[in-house]
């Protein structure tokens, strides 16, 4: 028989993320200028990038956050990096929509679709302590996999 009363809960589970300020936070606009990207902060203090994507052909564009505020799980420090690529018209995504989302997060190498309201939007999860090389990474499997799939869901619009 197993028992698990020795087994400590992950007690950091449910803790809010701290309240992020206007300004944003002072370690991802660091990473930002190192990187050398343009951006904005929202008044979330979420900093917004836009890229242009393969402008010669078709001039698309795709939006990018990186989020301020850390979460954490048990000993893990996290901050999202997220891209908008789809959205529905009414709260439920229709069933192909969902599924094929669902697809390509078993297929992604880094991230994952989530719903957050009416939008399907690639979040990626990085250490919050992660390098400058690291954050380029998330921002470019974000952006770019967003990008793909509303050029897939919605062909010829460019929303994001």
């Amino acid at each position: 028989m197993l028992l698990f009363a020795s087994v400590s809960p992950v007690v950091n589970a449910a803790e809010p993320a701290p309240a992020a300020t206007a300004a944003g936070d002072p370690a991802v606009k660091k990473l930002l200028d190192e990187l050398g990207y343009k951006y904005a902060v929202d008044a979330e203090g979420d900093f917004r990038l836009t890229f242009g994507m393969d402008e010669e052909e078709d001039g698309r564009s795709q939006l990018v956050y990186v989020r301020s505020p850390v979460e954490t799980y048990g000993a893990h420090r996290v901050r999202e990096v997220w891209s908008p690529g789809y959205l529905a018209e009414a709260d439920d995504f229709p069933v192909t929509v969902a599924n094929r989302l669902l697809v390509a997060t078993q297929d992604s190498k880094l991230g994952a679709w989530a719903k957050q309201g009416r939008y399907a939007v690639f979040v990626v999860k990085l250490s919050a302590n992660a390098a400058a090389s690291e954050l380029d990474d998330a921002v470019e499997a974000a952006l770019r996999s967003a990008d793909e799939m509303e050029a897939e869901l919605t062909p010829g619009k460019d929303v994001f």
